[in-house]
């Protein structure tokens, strides 16, 4: 190429020389909304790299996009394809990417990356094969490597490129092992990003003054006498610290496996040891056993990437109503999740009235607020103006007149229908006409609280998670009545809070709160049959849930399942359905009815508590009144009973048109739930079984032979193992 060759493109990359002999690349695909790596896009820079090597009198290279995001990552449609049988041409693919980024970090000109948007994954990696990262503050920008939420790997340089900047431990625990999606001040003190400006030209001038400053250019590890920050793998500090990495990842999953992590610290530390070329070799034999071989991946993938982006792109929320934002939400009851829901509603620029019957009770819930406020304003995360705006949106109040002008309302008093109609009954009268109603029940029918409303059509279920702050997901309820107006309304509010809305249809206990009890249950279940209570746990934290089952159990108390119980048996009763008696309630009776154990806010329960409330450990009589030392269960089925007994009333929630998607399902489950993240969520858990659906039936068949007949598939499910087909299709 000669220097009069000024405007030559690709299909996705625009080249663009000008008089001082800077070439600006320009990324900027036409066939999609954002910058990815697909094939043509590898066809492009391999195309675009041989160009700039072959240039006369180049003085530099500048990569930015044109796109409002920098660079999105690997295209995931293409990768969650692959098999076993495409080693080969995965592993080919990316070491096509790696050599075309090493062909541009090599080319001894200064390369610089001007980030006017997020670069996340593959987006990261090219600018980290840059010279210079210079970002333009953007607050809606963020950088990373989440590959590792996916079940993946930073498969174009990223686990190499990061070592060798940062070093071993902090690349891994700073960046590859998290998958942290950081705002701009994080970056730049991690050191992925090296500079920031407030506008693009100032961050286009300050590449340009980069390249003239430094006319030849390397990367720190190709420089003679290079050495990796903090030591390679035989340095003796590195040596006498690296027994922490893989103890550090095995607490964070709780003796769950995980493939990705394992990969990624592997990749690191046996890449710090070679030559830089040998370690991208090394990064892609990994890379591609994930991309090809591991189930996790695809689930994660599946979950993470493709079922999250349907909820977000509002997959459920009914055609023809416009945007609706809320403006001044009634929050009814100040108790913990009355007061997470004011913080939640306020820190989202909503005017939140918390009410309850006191004006004490209600400045209470506020005082939950200024808590997290004062926690932020601590830890540099919030200033105290912003903080200060946020606790002055909330006003508590015993008087239902301060509910006047709500265009929303969410409930969160006790689980009650009476009360609940109460509170409604005197609040629908004060709020805006067309108020969006909403209650926090957890499982109440959402069509009987609706009777208790003048307009059944604007009633729905918010079905929250504790904390609040904390939890992702609201559950969706519609009632019989709802209309498809307050559905939109209420899917936009979950958004506008910054949370994760899934849909679905009314029953006693919905979808999350029928589904963990059934997990729940089979924990204590095992008890009952005599298991080692320790061994209960820790199949647990194996199968890979948040919290161990009987811990768990503790902290929602052993009360809730027995009420739940006793309403589901007198809705059964009522409908002249049979009603079976799970075999954990006899336990559960004895340790309420028997031992006076109610849970951990009882101080006292499956564990024991200290004065202050701290778990201590199990309690010592359940070995005395339940442990049978002749019962042992495999591992194996343990875990899988808790996961099956999830996976078949997920099922039966289908079945019986209280789930519609199984984008809900799998988000539900494991954002609402705990359901572990490895299996993609219960409807992806069901479908990857070895075996797909036919494995997953005979598996029921073996368990419902072992340990009961609630393990029998129901009757759907069997039909698609028959015919061979997957659950979700």
């Amino acid at each position: 190429m000669t220097r009069e060759d000024n405007a030559v493109s690709t299909d996705t990359i625009t080249y663009d020389r000008d008089a001082d002999g800077v070439v600006t690349l320009t990324l900027d695909d036409p066939t999609q909304p954002v910058n990815t790596m697909r094939a043509q896009f590898v066809d492009d820079l391999e195309s675009i790299v041989t160009q700039l090597r072959g240039e006369e009198d180049l003085t530099g290279v500048l990569v930015t996009s044109a796109k409002s995001t920098f660079f999105a990552g690997g295209d995931l449609r293409e990768l969650i394809q692959a098999g076993p049988d495409d080693v080969e041409a995965v592993a080919a693919n990316s070491a096509r990417i790696k050599d075309a980024l090493r062909g541009l970090e090599t080319l001894g000109k200064p390369v610089v990356a001007v980030l006017n948007g997020t670069a996340l994954g593959g987006g990261l990696e090219i600018a980290l094969a840059c010279h210079r990262r210079i970002a333009v503050e953007n607050p809606k920008a963020v950088f990373g490597t989440p590959e590792v939420t996916l079940g993946l790997l930073p498969g174009a340089g990223g686990v190499v490129r990061t070592v060798r900047m940062l070093g071993i431990v902090p690349a891994l625990l700073g960046v590859l092992l998290q998958g942290q999606q950081m705002k701009l001040a994080k970056a730049l003190e991690v050191g992925i990003v090296d500079e920031a400006h407030g506008d693009l030209d100032a961050a286009m001038a300050a590449a340009r003054a980069f390249i003239a400053d430094n006319p030849e250019s390397h990367q720190p590890w190709d420089v003679k006498g290079y050495k990796i920050p903090g030591g390679g793998p035989s340095h003796p500090a590195f040596a006498a610290n690296s027994p922490a990495i893989p103890a550090n990842l095995k607490k964070q999953s709780k003796g769950a496996h995980y493939d990705a992590p394992h990969h990624i610290m592997c990749a690191a530390v046996e890449g710090a040891g070679v030559p830089v070329d040998r370690a991208f070799e090394i990064e892609t034999r990994y890379f591609v056993d994930l991309v090809c071989n591991s189930p996790q991946a695809k689930n994660m993938t599946q979950a993470f990437f493709f079922d999250l982006q349907a909820i977000n792109k509002g997959e459920s929320r009914p055609d023809g109503y416009d945007t609706w934002q809320a403006t001044k939400v009634a929050v009814l009851g100040a108790g913990m999740m009355g007061a997470g829901i004011a913080y939640q509603c306020a820190k989202s620029g909503i005017e939140v009235v918390l009410k309850d019957i006191s004006v004490e009770n209600a400045q209470r819930g506020k005082s939950y607020s200024e808590k997290l406020v004062a926690k932020g304003i601590e830890r540099g995360k919030v200033t105290e103006e912003k903080g200060q705006a946020l606790l002055d949106r909330i006003t508590p109040t015993a008087s239902y007149d301060d509910l006047a002008g709500c265009d929303l309302v969410i409930e969160a008093v006790f689980e009650s229908t009476e009360l609940k109609h109460q509170v409604f009954g005197d609040t629908e009268p004060v709020v805006a006409d067309d108020a969006l109603l909403g209650s926090n029940t957890s499982t109440l029918p959402i069509t009987e609280l609706a009777k208790g409303v003048e307009r059944p059509e604007d009633f729905i279920g918010l079905h929250f998670f504790s904390p609040v702050d904390k939890m992702p997901l609201v559950e969706i309820i519609r009632g019989g009545q709802t209309s498809d107006a307050a559905l939109a309304k209420a899917i936009d509010l979950v958004q506008q809070i910054k949370k994760t809305p899934i849909v679905v249809n009314d029953s006693r206990g919905f979808f999350t709160s029928r589904v963990i009890g059934t997990f729940l249950n089979e924990a204590v279940a095992m008890l009952a049959e005599g298991v080692h209570p320790v061994s209960i746990e820790r199949a647990g934290e194996k199968a890979g849930y948040p919290a161990a089952p009987l811990q768990l159990m503790d902290e929602l108390t052993l009360t809730l399942p027995r009420k739940i119980a006793a309403e589901f048996e007198a809705a059964a009763e009522r409908d002249g359905i049979p009603f079976e008696r799970h075999p954990a309630q006899d336990v559960l009776d004895r340790m309420v009815e028997e031992f006076e154990r109610e849970g951990k806010s009882a101080g006292a329960g499956f564990y024991d508590y200290d004065e202050a409330g701290k778990r201590t450990k199990l309690w010592p009589g359940l070995l005395e009144h339940v442990r049978r030392e002749e019962v042992t269960i495999p591992q194996e089925d343990m875990v899988e009973r808790m996961l099956f007994a999830e996976a078949l009333e997920t099922v039966k929630c289908f079945d019986e048109g209280v789930l519609i998607t199984p984008q809900d399902a799998n988000i539900g489950s494991i954002f609402g739930i705990g359901f572990p993240a490895w299996t993609g969520g219960v409807v992806q858990y069901i479908d990857q079984y070895e075996g797909g659906t036919t494995g997953f039936v005979a598996r029921c068949k073996e368990l419902a032979d072992r340990y009961g007949d609630r393990f029998v598939p129901p009757a759907s499910l069997a039909a698609k193992a028959e015919a061979g087909e997957p659950f979700r299709s």
